[in-house]
This record gives C-alpha cells, sequence and structure tokens, in this order.
C-alpha cells in the first residue's frame, strides 16, 4: 500500500496517549452503546483541525460522558503533531516526543478539569483520506484504549470527501463484542473464527451519530440562516451551488487506483493462506507416513520383546512441527476497506449522474 496514506506514526501517538491514562472504565459495561451523541461545537472544531492540517493525518482526544445507552461527546482537543523523523539515530527523540505527547495530554485534562469542562476520555478523532481507515492500527488502538475505556468510539472524519463530493463524512466506530472475545481467546485463526460465526463486516461496527446543539445556538444558527436567505434574492447559497460541482474525476480515480491496490492486498493474503494449506496438507501426509512407519517398527519390537519406540510424544513426529496458521486479521480489514471504496464510489457515482442528468435536461429546455 505505498501510496496510500500511512497512520503507523499517529497511532503509535494515540496508543502512548491510551497507555498513558489513568482512568477507570465508565459506563455500564452491560448495557450496549446505541448512539454517539456529539456537540456541535465538538464537530467544528474536529473539522477544523482535520481540514487545516489536511493532507496530513491528526488525531486528538473526545472528552464527554458515558451514560446509559448512549455516549455524550461534550469536548475535543488536538494531539501534537508526530514528529517526521529522517534517520534511525532519532529513535529515541521519537521515544521523547511520545512522553511529551503524553504529557500533554494529562496536563490538558487537568486544565480542563480546572475551569469545570467535561475531562472524561471517552475515545479519539481521527482524519481519513479518501476512507482508508480499515487498518490494524485502528485496532491495536481500539484495544489500547479498551484497557481503561470499556466503550470508547472512534470519530472519523474524511475532509477529502467533504470537499470532492459535498458529503458531510464523518462516522463514530468501535469494536464489536464477537471480535473482543475472539481477540481475549488468542489467535485470530480459521478455526475460532468459525467457532464465533464471525465475518470480515462484524470486526468494526459503526455507531449511529447524532449531532447536538443547545437552545442558544439552535437560536443563533437561525438567525444566521435567515440572514444568509436575505442577502440572497434567489435564497441560493454559494454551499448549494457547490454541490453542484460537475468535477468527478480526481475522486473516482484516486478511490478506483485505492481500490485496486485493496484488491491486490486481499489476492496476497488469499495466496498466503492458500499456501499455508497446501504446506499443511503436505506435512499432515508426512506425519501420516512417519506414523504408519513407527507403528510397523513397534509391531516388530514388540514381537522381538524390545522397549516400544514412543509416538505422539516423539520430537522427530513431523506433526509437531507443523507451521503456524496465518493471522486472518489482516484479510478481514482488507475486506472492510474494500466495502468501503465500493460504497463512497457507489454513493459518489449515483450523485454525479444526477447532476449529470440534471444538467443535460436544462440543456435541452435552453435549446427548445
Amino acid at each position: 500500500r505505498a501510496s496510500r496514506p500511512c497512520s503507523s506514526d499517529r497511532a503509535r501517538h494515540v496508543m502512548n496517549f491510551a497507555q498513558s491514562m489513568g482512568a477507570k472504565p465508565g459506563g455500564d459495561a452491560d448495557t450496549p452503546l446505541r448512539s454517539v451523541q456529539i456537540d456541535g461545537q465538538v464537530v467544528m472544531k474536529i473539522v477544523k483541525h482535520c481540514t487545516e492540517q489536511s493532507p496530513a493525518l491528526v488525531t486528538g482526544q473526545l472528552l464527554g460522558l458515558d451514560i446509559g445507552a448512549t455516549l455524550e461527546v461534550t469536548d475535543c482537543f488536538p494531539f501534537p503533531n508526530a514528529p517526521t523523523r529522517a534517520t534511525a539515530e532519532a529513535d529515541l527523540a521519537d521515544a521523547d516526543a511520545l512522553d511529551e505527547g503524553a504529557n500533554y495530554q494529562l496536563e490538558m485534562m487537568r486544565c480542563l478539569r480546572e475551569i469545570n469542562v467535561d475531562n472524561n476520555t471517552v475515545g479519539w478523532y481521527q482524519s481519513t483520506y479518501l476512507g482508508s481507515f480499515y487498518t490494524e492500527e485502528l485496532i491495536e488502538t481500539f484495544l489500547a484504549y479498551q484497557e481503561n475505556i470499556n466503550r470508547c468510539v472512534c470519530v472519523v472524519y474524511d475532509p477529502t470527501r467533504a470537499a470532492s463530493t459535498g458529503t458531510f463524512g464523518l462516522k463514530a466506530l468501535r469494536l464489536s463484542e464477537k471480535f473482543l472475545k475472539i481477540h481475549k481467546a488468542g489467535e485470530f485463526t480459521f478455526e475460532k473464527l468459525a467457532d464465533k460465526s464471525i465475518s470480515w463486516a462484524e470486526i468494526v461496527c459503526e455507531v449511529p451519530l447524532k449531532i447536538s446543539n443547545s437552545a442558544l445556538v439552535s437560536a443563533v444558527m437561525g438567525e444566521l440562516t435567515k440572514e444568509v436567505a436575505s442577502e440572497d434574492v434567489a435564497g441560493v447559497t454559494q454551499s448549494d451551488l457547490d454541490r453542484l460541482s460537475m468535477s468527478t474525476n480526481p475522486f473516482l480515480e484516486k478511490s478506483l487506483e485505492f481500490l485496486s491496490e485493496c484488491m491486490d492486498d486481499l489476492s496476497a493474503e488469499q495466496q498466503k493462506f492458500s499456501y499455508y494449506m497446501r504446506q499443511h496438507a503436505r506435512q499432515q501426509l508426512i506425519a501420516s507416513q512417519w506414523m504408519t512407519k513407527r507403528k510397523q517398527e513397534n509391531a516388530a519390537r514388540q514381537a522381538a520383546g524390545q522397549e516400544l519406540l514412543p509416538e505422539e510424544d516423539d520430537p522427530n513426529n513431523p506433526a509437531a512441527k507443523s507451521a503456524s496458521e496465518p493471522s486472518r486479521l489482516e484479510a478481514f480489514l482488507i475486506a472492510n476497506q474494500v466495502n468501503q471504496y465500493c460504497e463512497q464510489i457507489s454513493d459518489f457515482s449515483e450523485q454525479s449522474l444526477q447532476k449529470l442528468l440534471l444538467v443535460s435536461g436544462a440543456r435541452k429546455e435552453e435549446t427548445a
């Protein structure tokens, strides 16, 4: 995935912040999380931070309250940008920067607590590029947060989608309970997946996201909307005109390019698993032949009154040297990413066709 954005440095910073938290698990673990309610001011902060730093990937902390089946996000603050190092000698400096980032987070939360602002960590937000967020770093960060917070969420914002398609690309994600049970049990193997009946779509689930505003903010927004409408005789604003943009090539080209790369990655994962299955079948055949030969030797030794040789516990048994099964997590994440690209290409293509039909109809009326 060379051309797709890499988020390893950003993930290391977020995981370091998560591990430094001393928060107790919040919320009722028995109550399922049904929705995330986020304040409008928080949404503006997230959009501003992600858009200003685009195309660089950024993260920040989400603060709020975990009440019943709803997770309320009432405030947020950005994380320091990850340092970019050109040489391997800077590893020590990177570690120091991570510690400084964790101290920054704790100091920021202390300052918020002093001014009576909600300082309970409920998750984090991050920017993405064309929906490329289904990575192992995302899972590792979730697991790091989950050690202290039972019901943490990740809010993902895609500034490129908002600029290209005019849609608000904001999502709230969390790990599914099925995946957490499999992860606690150990390896992510085919046998465990079949036992739990989990599919690729059940690793990360999307939580309904609701944007709420106070009565005062709603009143101010209503007044601003009236002023904008009164200034324009036709009642059309600039944002309405932006939605009629006919430029479709850059977004579709990049999405199809990333989709092609994901299909190559998925094919490589399938070949890796197929190679393991062939090696496993060959190993089983060798072990069966070895066991047959050993039983014949033991039968001859028993007839001669000699001591029998070990069979199952013999270190020379080929069955004891079988290769470990590769993890299926990467393949499942790639399948999720492929589905994400297909959905956004389908949505964008549908909107583009509707605009093209609208323009063609308008031109026909002009010529008539």
